[in-house]
This record gives C-alpha cells, sequence and structure tokens, in this order.
C-alpha cells in the first residue's frame, strides 16, 4: 500500500454513523470538540486485539486527562463486542462496522502482510483526531503490544 493510499495528517476524518456494543448509532460527529483515538482491531477476543484492547482500557485515565476519548471499531456484530467488553471490563464504547465501510474509508481494510503472505483483511490501525475532525497522527499496521505506550509518547501523555 502506497502513502497515496493513506489517510494523512491534515485528511478530514471520512465522517460515519455505527452500532455501539449496544446496538445506538453513534456518529463521529458526537465527538466534535473532543480528540479522538479511533482504534480499528480485527476481531474481538482474540489474543492481540484483547492485548490492545486491555491496554488502551489500563491507560484510559491518561488519555482522558489529556482530552481523549476512546472508540475501538472493527467487524464484529453488536452482540460480540458486548460480550468482549463485558469479559475484559472495557470503559469505552466498541462500534460495529460489519460490511468494512468505515474500515475502507480509513484505509484499515486491505493488503497486508500475515506470517510471510499477502492477505487481504484488516490492518490494525489508529488515527488520532483532532477536536475539529481533522487526522491529527494516522498510524497504520500497529503492533498490539505496546501500542498505548508508543501513542502516549508520540501525543507526549504521561502515564
Amino acid at each position: 500500500m502506497s502513502g497515496a493510499d493513506r489517510l494523512e495528517q491534515g485528511d478530514t476524518a471520512p465522517d460515519f454513523t455505527l452500532e455501539d456494543e449496544n446496538g445506538s448509532p453513534v456518529p463521529l460527529t458526537s465527538f466534535q470538540g473532543q480528540k479522538v483515538v479511533l482504534y480499528f482491531y480485527p476481531a474481538a477476543m482474540t489474543p492481540g486485539c484483547t492485548t490492545e484492547a486491555c491496554d488502551f482500557r489500563d491507560n484510559l485515565n491518561s488519555l482522558k486527562s489529556a482530552g481523549y476519548q476512546v472508540v475501538g471499531i472493527s467487524k464484529d456484530e453488536p452482540a460480540k463486542n458486548r460480550e468482549f467488553k463485558e469479559q475484559e471490563n472495557l470503559n469505552f464504547p466498541l462500534l460495529s462496522d460489519p460490511d468494512l465501510t468505515v474500515h475502507k474509508a480509513y484505509r484499515a481494510y486491505g493488503e497486508k502482510s500475515l506470517y510471510g503472505k499477502v492477505v487481504e483483511g484488516v490492518i490494525r490501525s489508529t488515527f488520532v483526531l483532532d477536536e475539529n475532525g481533522f487526522v491529527q497522527l494516522p498510524l497504520y499496521n500497529v503492533k498490539a503490544t505496546g501500542h498505548v505506550a508508543s501513542l502516549r509518547k508520540k501525543l507526549k501523555i504521561d502515564a
């Protein structure tokens, strides 16, 4: 995937309305005026996604103190996200994008390398949006382990 195929700093974040884990519609505009960390994860209740989600959970206070709202997005149905949220005591919304429309708008779905093979799938990605809905920091192919610490460092947020 070339740089031209990705969102870049300063781009307007693609708008969306997705269902949260309770089936309630959540429009991106509901976060207007807030800084948002949108992270795309491949599948609820898998080892890497659980590691990443729990890392966000455990660091949510420092992110919130710095003015950031965290939102997870996956292709999982709301019921599976609800089960994941309850199982791991997650303290932020998980949005459902089963048809991958939002994943594709953010370029978080496409060709990726998996165990040395090129496959099509969800690209673990995080986007930090500013209060006006612009991409402040686009991160593609992030690692589940240590991602939040790396993100906090990039955003200059102390623990």
